[in-house]
C-alpha cells in the first residue's frame, strides 16, 4: 500500500507525539504501523489532521495489520466499530 503520509509536513509533529522514540520521518515511512499508534495514542485533532490524509480503508488495513503490544483493548474496540468492523476480531498477541 503506498504511503501518503511522508510527505505531509503536517504530521511530523503528530508523529514526533505519538511514535516518540524515533524521527518522525521513520514513523511515517511505515504507514499502517504509524496509523495504529496514532489510534491508540493521537489527539482527537491529530485524529482529524491524519484523516484528511487516509481513508478509511487505509484505517481498516492498518488495523488487520497491526503489530501486537501497540493499541490498546479500549482503542482497538473503538476503532473497530468507528469503522463498521463488528465485532471485533481478537488483538493481536505476541508469539513466543
Amino acid at each position: 500500500m503506498p504511503n501518503s503520509l511522508e510527505a505531509a509536513s503536517e504530521l511530523h509533529d503528530i508523529a514526533r507525539r505519538v511514535i516518540w522514540f524515533e524521527p518522525p520521518e521513520t514513523a511515517l515511512a511505515d504507514q499502517p504501523r504509524f496509523l495504529v499508534y496514532a489510534m491508540t495514542y493521537a489527539r482527537p485533532e491529530d485524529m482529524r489532521t491524519i484523516r484528511q490524509f487516509v481513508s478509511d480503508d487505509e484505517l481498516r488495513f492498518a488495523l488487520q495489520h497491526a503489530p501486537s503490544g501497540i493499541i490498546d483493548g479500549r482503542s482497538w474496540a473503538y476503532w473497530h466499530v468507528k469503522l463498521g468492523i463488528y465485532p471485533p476480531p481478537e488483538m493481536p498477541t505476541r508469539k513466543l
